[in-house]
């Protein structure tokens, strides 16, 4: 369901989702951290090599990607030449070959994509994303905006913090439950009977859920379920590291 790329490896890819026409990558620590969007020099910096890129055969400027604020907004990665494009924690395009995208640290990279219809978009999707819906609000804005049909869509979620090492207290479960009532109970499991008050979050299942809620089906959503916290020889974790490097989750339509 994986492969690994590179030696040792520098990032990871989905064969089921190069089956369907999109290209793209999720970065390991192997191949290095990204700068900050806010950079002088932008996440990719002055002439540094970037491996996964080279293997997409993407020239860095041209990548789009957005200053991530946890939130919900939805950008248009059209609207610009390459880099920044704004403010947010989404992006769409509906041109092919034009790449998108994503840094985490433990924060859930999703992409989805309407290939037959020539649309790809991609979200940024932490414990406030997901309360906020940014699965929904994405898979809104590919059908609203950019004229995708929801039963075309594939997704995929990307390396992320697991179930097996997301602990969460009230701050974080409470508007959960507020915002998702009838389903917040499958996404948390307590963490043990001597420790109330603490849960395991599956933000995994959450962001399947809410992508299934929107209209796509779920047996075109990708999960290999490929947790930073556990895997910290290959990717960044913030939980378990601190600020110690970015991942990059890249992808453009073949």
């Amino acid at each position: 369901m994986v492969s690994w790329l590179g030696e040792p490896p520098t990032h990871a890819a989905l064969p089921a989702l190069e089956a369907v026409g999109v290209r793209h990558a999720f970065t390991t620590r192997q191949q290095g951290s990204f700068d900050a969007v806010s950079a002088p020099a932008g996440p990719f910096g002055h002439g540094r090599r970037w491996p996964a890129l080279a293997a997409l055969d993407i020239d860095p400027p041209i990548v789009r990607y957005a200053h991530q604020v946890h939130g919900v907004v939805c950008l248009d990665a059209d609207a610009v030449a390459g880099g920044l494009v704004g403010t947010g924690d989404a992006l769409f395009t509906r041109q092919r070959g034009r790449p998108l995208a994503i840094f985490t640290a433990d924060c859930v990279p999703l992409i989805v994509a309407d290939a037959a219809g020539s649309i790809l978009g991609m979200a940024h999707a932490g414990w406030r994303g997901t309360v906020q819906g940014i699965a929904e609000r994405l898979v809104a804005a590919l059908v609203e905006r950019a004229g995708a049909r929801a039963d075309r869509l594939t997704a995929a979620i990307g390396p992320s913090i697991g179930p097996c090492c997301y602990e969460v207290d009230e701050p974080v479960v409470g508007p959960l439950r507020a915002a998702y009532p009838s389903t917040w109970d499958r996404w948390v499991r307590p963490v043990a009977p001597d420790r109330p008050g603490r849960w395991w979050l599956d933000l995994w299942t959450a962001n399947a859920d809410q992508l299934v809620a929107a209209g796509v089906p779920r047996q075109a959503i990708l999960s290999p379920n490929l947790c930073t916290g556990c895997r910290q020889d290959r990717f960044f974790s913030y939980r378990k590291e601190g600020l110690a490097g970015r991942l990059a989750t890249f992808a453009a339509l073949a």
